[in-house]
Protein backbone atom coordinates (compact mmCIF):
# COMPACT_ATOMS: atom_id res chain seq x y z
CA UNK A 1 0.00 0.00 0.00
CA UNK A 2 0.95 3.37 -1.01
CA UNK A 3 0.13 6.33 0.91
CA UNK A 4 -0.60 9.35 -0.89
CA UNK A 5 0.92 13.00 -0.51
CA UNK A 6 -2.41 14.59 0.99
CA UNK A 7 -2.26 11.36 3.45
CA UNK A 8 1.48 11.85 4.21
CA UNK A 9 0.44 15.51 4.86
CA UNK A 10 -2.25 14.75 7.50
CA UNK A 11 0.10 12.50 9.05
CA UNK A 12 3.00 14.60 9.58
CA UNK A 13 0.40 17.63 10.70
CA UNK A 14 -1.03 15.33 13.35
CA UNK A 15 2.14 14.27 14.59
CA UNK A 16 3.67 18.13 14.64
CA UNK A 17 0.68 18.97 16.86
CA UNK A 18 0.58 15.62 19.09
CA UNK A 19 4.15 16.50 19.87
CA UNK A 20 3.05 19.84 21.07
CA UNK A 21 0.57 18.90 23.05
CA UNK A 22 2.75 15.65 24.42
CA UNK A 23 5.17 18.26 25.98
CA UNK A 24 3.14 20.70 26.97
CA UNK A 25 1.15 18.68 29.04
CA UNK A 26 3.87 16.33 30.10
CA UNK A 27 2.23 13.07 28.36
CA UNK A 28 -0.45 12.25 26.52
CA UNK A 29 -1.60 8.66 25.20
CA UNK A 30 -3.01 8.02 22.03
CA UNK A 31 -6.66 6.80 22.70
CA UNK A 32 -5.68 5.03 25.80
CA UNK A 33 -2.30 2.95 24.35
CA UNK A 34 0.88 4.31 25.65
CA UNK A 35 2.71 6.96 23.96
CA UNK A 36 6.21 8.36 23.48
CA UNK A 37 8.19 10.81 22.22
CA UNK A 38 10.79 9.74 19.97
CA UNK A 39 13.45 12.38 18.95
CA UNK A 40 16.05 10.86 16.20
CA UNK A 41 18.71 13.12 14.07
CA UNK A 42 18.05 13.55 10.40
CA UNK A 43 19.96 11.21 8.44
CA UNK A 44 20.34 14.22 5.72
CA UNK A 45 19.47 17.22 7.60
CA UNK A 46 21.38 16.41 11.00
CA UNK A 47 18.64 18.10 12.67
CA UNK A 48 16.29 16.64 15.42
CA UNK A 49 13.31 15.15 14.42
CA UNK A 50 10.17 14.10 17.11
CA UNK A 51 7.38 11.80 16.35
CA UNK A 52 4.77 10.79 18.87
CA UNK A 53 4.92 6.51 18.72
CA UNK A 54 2.84 4.02 20.54
CA UNK A 55 5.15 1.58 22.58
CA UNK A 56 5.06 -1.56 24.46
CA UNK A 57 6.88 -1.86 27.79
CA UNK A 58 7.90 -5.61 28.04
CA UNK A 59 9.58 -5.99 31.37
CA UNK A 60 11.70 -2.72 31.11
CA UNK A 61 12.40 -2.65 27.35
CA UNK A 62 10.54 -0.86 24.74
CA UNK A 63 9.74 -1.64 21.34
CA UNK A 64 8.33 0.70 18.70
CA UNK A 65 6.12 -0.45 15.22
CA UNK A 66 8.04 1.04 12.06
CA UNK A 67 4.63 0.46 10.72
CA UNK A 68 3.46 3.53 9.02
CA UNK A 69 0.18 2.73 8.81
CA UNK A 70 0.68 -0.14 6.63
CA UNK A 71 2.25 1.74 4.04
CA UNK A 72 5.09 -0.45 1.77
CA UNK A 73 7.78 2.01 2.74
CA UNK A 74 9.45 2.58 5.83
CA UNK A 75 8.51 5.79 7.99
CA UNK A 76 10.95 8.58 7.67
CA UNK A 77 11.64 8.32 12.09
CA UNK A 78 12.98 4.56 11.26
CA UNK A 79 15.26 5.69 8.41
CA UNK A 80 16.59 8.29 10.45
CA UNK A 81 17.15 5.84 13.59
CA UNK A 82 18.99 3.16 11.22
CA UNK A 83 21.14 5.72 10.34
CA UNK A 84 21.81 7.37 13.63
CA UNK A 85 20.58 4.78 16.60
CA UNK A 86 21.52 7.14 18.82
CA UNK A 87 18.19 8.55 20.10
CA UNK A 88 16.52 10.66 22.92
CA UNK A 89 12.77 9.31 24.24
CA UNK A 90 10.19 10.88 26.02
CA UNK A 91 7.93 9.18 28.75
CA UNK A 92 5.73 11.99 30.67
CA UNK A 93 7.91 14.70 31.84
CA UNK A 94 11.16 12.33 31.46
CA UNK A 95 13.80 12.09 29.11
CA UNK A 96 16.48 9.79 28.84
CA UNK A 97 19.13 8.70 25.74
CA UNK A 98 18.61 5.29 24.09
CA UNK A 99 20.03 3.32 21.12
CA UNK A 100 17.65 1.64 18.82
CA UNK A 101 18.15 -1.71 17.41
CA UNK A 102 16.26 -3.51 14.91
CA UNK A 103 15.14 -6.94 16.04
CA UNK A 104 15.94 -9.89 14.38
CA UNK A 105 13.12 -11.88 12.54
CA UNK A 106 13.57 -14.57 15.59
CA UNK A 107 13.28 -11.62 18.30
CA UNK A 108 10.53 -9.96 15.69
CA UNK A 109 8.68 -13.16 16.02
CA UNK A 110 8.63 -13.67 19.66
CA UNK A 111 7.01 -9.78 20.66
CA UNK A 112 4.49 -9.22 17.50
CA UNK A 113 1.60 -11.18 18.99
CA UNK A 114 1.99 -8.52 21.91
CA UNK A 115 1.91 -5.41 19.95
CA UNK A 116 -0.69 -7.28 18.34
CA UNK A 117 -2.53 -7.51 21.25
CA UNK A 118 -2.14 -3.86 22.16
CA UNK A 119 -2.72 -2.57 18.83
CA UNK A 120 -5.02 -5.15 16.38
CA UNK A 121 -4.39 -2.86 13.80
CA UNK A 122 -0.66 -4.08 13.38
CA UNK A 123 -2.12 -7.21 12.50
CA UNK A 124 -4.00 -5.55 9.35
CA UNK A 125 -1.19 -3.40 8.46
CA UNK A 126 1.33 -6.23 8.11
CA UNK A 127 -1.14 -8.57 6.03
CA UNK A 128 -1.47 -5.73 3.97
CA UNK A 129 1.94 -4.50 3.23
CA UNK A 130 4.61 -6.29 0.88
CA UNK A 131 7.22 -5.67 3.52
CA UNK A 132 8.05 -7.05 7.00
CA UNK A 133 7.42 -4.44 9.38
CA UNK A 134 10.24 -3.58 11.52
CA UNK A 135 10.36 -3.50 15.61
CA UNK A 136 12.59 -1.74 17.19
CA UNK A 137 14.02 -2.42 20.35
CA UNK A 138 15.32 1.13 22.56
CA UNK A 139 17.83 0.30 25.22
CA UNK A 140 18.55 3.18 28.10
CA UNK A 141 22.62 4.11 27.72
Amino acid sequence: MKLSAINRGVIGAMSVAHVAAYKLFGGASTFGLATLILTVRGRKSGRPISKPLLYLDDGGRLYLVASYGGSDSPPAWYLNLTANPEVEVQLGRGTRRCRARTLSPAERDAIWPKLVKMYPSYAEYQKNCARVIPVVELTSI
